[in-house]
């Protein structure tokens, strides 16, 4: 399984998820500099097993690498760009997402029990 977290922060749940994946990956992306550098910090190991890579990139501005295959499933929580709050940014933000993922991929976010699933498309 291949998964993509937006909006990872430190990377604390991209680093849970990456113990827990098996053979799988996780790309964790933050439109932050800062919060990406302490990411790679603290997550020296899964990089090193392969389980774990990091991007900074916003979730608006998101473009799979040349080769790189789609994910699974992506999760989301405290995003501004899925949140309600800035409509344009959410549907760039869904449409790149979307584009991110396989044709059956689903997309999570916080507010449901404990995350809930959303519409990718418009």
């Amino acid at each position: 399984m291949r998964v993509l977290e937006i909006g990872c922060g430190p990377g604390a749940a991209a680093r849970e998820v990456a113990r827990r994946i098996g053979n799988g990956h996780v790309l964790a992306i933050d439109r932050s500099a800062k919060a990406i550098a302490q990411a790679r910090t603290l997550s020296q190991a899964e990089i090193t097993s392969g389980k774990l890579s990091f991007r900074q990139v916003a979730a608006e501005e998101l473009e799979l690498a040349p080769g790189e295959p789609p994910y699974d499933l992506a999760f989301a929580v405290r995003v501004g760009a899925l949140d309600g709050r800035h409509p344009e940014a959410e549907r760039q933000a869904k449409r790149r997402i979307a584009a991110a993922l396989t044709s059956s991929g689903r997309l999570f976010i916080d507010g449901g029990d404990p995350l809930r699933q959303i519409a990718l498309e418009d």
